[in-house]
Parts: C-alpha cells; sequence; structure tokens
C-alpha cells in the first residue's frame, strides 16, 4: 500500500475509507521502498518535477506522487524544502560526473569528456534541472551559495583531469573555460537537438588540448619505430 509503516499512511487510509490516498484520487500506486533506495528516488524525482515544471512547483506533494510515495515519506527524509533542493542539486551535480567523463582519470584527450552527448541524451531532466536552479537564482539570490559551491565541483575534475593531460598543469581559468565550453554544449543539445554536433564540436576541443600537450603528454602515443635521435641512431650503428 505505502512505503512506510508509520502513521501518516495509516492515516491517509483512514481518510479515505481504507484505500490509500494515491488510489483513491486516481493517482499513481504507492510503492515500499527501502531507505537509502527511497532517498535517491525521491531525489530523482525532486530533479524530474523541477525540470518539467519549475521550481515553484517542487513541493513535497508533487515529489510525492512523482515518485508514487506518500507525502510523509518526503517530509521524513528531507525536512525542509530548502534541504530537499539542496539535495536534489548535489544528486544531480554527482550523477553528471559519474557519466559524462569531465575526469575519467587517464589524462588522454582522447578520453576527455567522452560520454557528454550520451548523458544528456540519457537523461535531460538532470540537465534541464540545473539550469531551471541557475536562471532562477536571479530572482532567488539565497540559491546562489549552493550553485557556486556545487560548480566548483564540476570546475574541481575539470583542473584535475587538465592538470594529467598538459605538461604545464592547468590552472582555475582555464579549467573555467573549458568547462563553460561544455556546460554550453549541453545547453545547446538540450534545447536544440543534435547529440552529433556536439559529439564533433567535443573532438574539435579534443584537438585544441591535444595541441596544447605539444607532443609530451600521454597524448602522443608516438610510434617508438617512429622516433629519432642518438638512441636510436646508435641502435643502427650497432647493427651495421
Amino acid at each position: 500500500m505505502t512505503e512506510s509503516a508509520g502513521t501518516a499512511g495509516s492515516g491517509e487510509a483512514a481518510g479515505n475509507g481504507g484505500k490509500s490516498g494515491s488510489a483513491a484520487g486516481g493517482g499513481r500506486p504507492r510503492r515500499r521502498v527501502s531507505y537509502g533506495a527511497g532517498r535517491e528516488a525521491l531525489l530523482a524525482a525532486a530533479v524530474r518535477v523541477v525540470a518539467r515544471r519549475g521550481l515553484r512547483h517542487l513541493t513535497y506533494r508533487a515529489v510525492a506522487e512523482e515518485a508514487g510515495v506518500t507525502h510523509g515519506l518526503v517530509v521524513h527524509h528531507f525536512g525542509s524544502r530548502d534541504a530537499l533542493i539542496e539535495q536534489a542539486l548535489a544528486h544531480s551535480v554527482r550523477t553528471s560526473l559519474s557519466v559524462s567523463a569531465v575526469e575519467p582519470g587517464t589524462g588522454r584527450a582522447t578520453d576527455f569528456a567522452t560520454g557528454l552527448s550520451a548523458m544528456v541524451t540519457g537523461d535531460p531532466d538532470a540537465q534541464a534541472f540545473q539550469y531551471e536552479l541557475l536562471l532562477e537564482s536571479r530572482r532567488r539570490p539565497e540559491l546562489l551559495p549552493r550553485l557556486r559551491a556545487l560548480y566548483e565541483e564540476y570546475f574541481d575534475a575539470a583542473q584535475r583531469e587538465l592538470s594529467r593531460m598538459l605538461p604545464a598543469g592547468a590552472n582555475r581559468a582555464l579549467a573555467r573555460l573549458v568547462f563553460a565550453a561544455l556546460d554550453g554544449l549541453v545547453l545547446h543539445q538540450l534545447v536544440l537537438g543534435g547529440a552529433e554536433h556536439t559529439d564533433a564540436a567535443l573532438e574539435e576541443l579534443r584537438s585544441l588540448l591535444r595541441a596544447l600537450t605539444a607532443d609530451t603528454g600521454p597524448d602522443a602515443d608516438i610510434d617508438p619505430g617512429a622516433r629519432t635521435g642518438p638512441d636510436t641512431d646508435a641502435g643502427t650503428a650497432d647493427d651495421d
């Protein structure tokens, strides 16, 4: 019937002649979820609500309806709407970082941001959610500290990977520049479509990053047999 055995579920059932609130109202059926899985499901539901309807429509009841659980469970997990917003934003950033390959850890330009277009295609709501909050922060400045802190996670990931990639390392300005390019590509694909355009632009970005390695980084991939220099010459002399 409901996902929790608490009084909230029982009260709703009693108030509807023994039926659950969802069943009585013709909404989606309630379901039982474990604590950890339930929390993640609620965060994902909050992301979908904001992405599709805007932040002003983010309420406990809207999230509960989207997730197919009771209103009381949402209150139990988050306690306040602000906490729900903050944790949903953190959830969306974690998800994006895990699937977009901003930090693959290889230090190779070839691997950089390889999953970006697929991420947008596979979960557009997660990206729309972040842009909704960015725009809303112009009207609600109290959102800015959370957004700045969480975007710093993106900049950190980009800077670490660029520092692995480039012989001279990467400063914060370069990391912000590169991430701004990625962010813009995501927004364009989200609104205009065209994953193939995102992929083509990313390949151009990777070409620029390869050029910055000056053939000395891990992306050089020079065939040892094609090298010339004292060692090669010495080997040839020995063969003679």
